[in-house]
């Protein structure tokens, strides 16, 4: 008689336990597709300091209070670095790894897989001269050392004040500038004209 009723709640126990596993098993598509659901990456970071350096040599310190970071994924095809509240960036000679411009906006973004960057915003050149580029937004391709930009752009420089209605395109250095469709004024003697 025991082994018959502890064979009966054995069998009840079974039978009980099998129906919470059936139950368990049952797939929710909701809530699979929301554990499924892909996040972007993001990495956040405050009060960043940052130098660039090719062969050993610092050609460049970025500082900015906000830094986010996203990787690839099916909404972005390209790594990028997102500055978007301000950044200052100081570039520095080869020889000697002084100063030779900064430059300031109150919005970055650069691309990781294109070694570009874009500025908007009050973007602002200026170097140690006090020759000073002055544009609401502007690339800056890290390979080849130049600002470009296919929109205004106003340069002010020892006795000259240049403004490219259609953009421009300089040497970070500013040494080389390259306007579009300019207008302005500059000093010149005889001789140059």
């Amino acid at each position: 008689m025991i082994n018959h009723c502890f064979k009966r709640y054995f069998y009840s126990a079974a039978l009980f336990i099998s129906c919470c596993f059936v139950y368990s098993c049952e797939n929710d598509e909701r809530i699979i597709n929301e554990w499924m659901k892909e996040e972007p990456a993001l990495e956040v970071a405050t009060n960043i300091e940052s130098y660039l350096s090719n062969g050993g040599i610092v050609k460049a310190k970025l500082t900015a209070p906000l830094m986010l970071r996203a990787r690839k994924d099916k909404n972005n095809d390209t790594n990028y670095i997102e500055f978007p509240r301000s950044l200052h960036a100081d570039f520095y000679n080869d020889s000697t790894a002084q100063i030779e411009s900064w430059v300031v906006s109150k919005y970055g973004k650069y691309y990781e897989d294109h070694n570009k960057v874009y500025l908007k915003d009050s973007v602002i050149v200026i170097t140690v001269q006090g020759d000073t580029l002055k544009s609401q937004d502007l690339w800056w391709d890290q390979s080849k050392g130049l600002f470009y930009t296919d929109n205004y752009a106003e340069y002010h420089g020892k006795n000259q004040v240049i403004n490219g209605g259609k953009g421009m395109e300089a040497t970070q250095d500013l040494k080389t500038i390259t306007f579009k469709e300019p207008t302005g004024v500059m000093n010149v003697t005889e001789k140059e004209f």
